[in-house]
């Protein structure tokens, strides 16, 4: 049970890491600022992210919810939330096909990346299922 504790943590902190990086990213963007440039604005996302993955995979492995079982159906909402919230974070954060994706649909993008979030969040925490109770 220590182990559980141990990953739980690290994934809330790796999750907390990564939402505050995609804040300061779209905002230093949005701004034009040379740091939304540097490298490692670049590559410490991906690690993250990775840590992520591997600390959530390791989760399910501890705690027997799987997704697409009746068990684990807010899993699998969650899943299909961060699938969501990537593509959102992708339309937040790139630039499109030869830069032309407008400030508004960034915006549009970011906001509904929140508001992704937030429901990511709210599974995780309660683990009951919004739609497929």
């Amino acid at each position: 049970m220590s182990s559980y504790i141990w990953v739980k943590n690290f994934h809330i902190v790796v999750i907390t890491v990564s939402i505050v990086l995609f804040i300061l990213r779209f905002f230093w963007k949005w701004a034009n600022s040379p740091i939304a440039q540097k490298r490692w604005v670049k590559i410490v996302p991906h690690i993250i992210d990775t840590f992520m993955l591997i600390s959530g995979i390791w989760l399910v492995i501890i705690t027997h919810f799987y997704p697409f079982s009746s068990q684990g159906s807010w899993l699998t909402e969650k899943l299909f939330g961060v699938i969501i919230y990537i593509a959102l974070g992708f339309m937040a954060l790139g630039s499109g096909k030869n830069g032309s994706r407008s400030q508004k649909t960034r915006w549009v993008a970011f906001i509904l990346a929140l508001g992704c979030l937030y429901l990511i969040v709210k599974l995780a925490m309660t683990k009951v299922p919004l739609l497929m109770g």
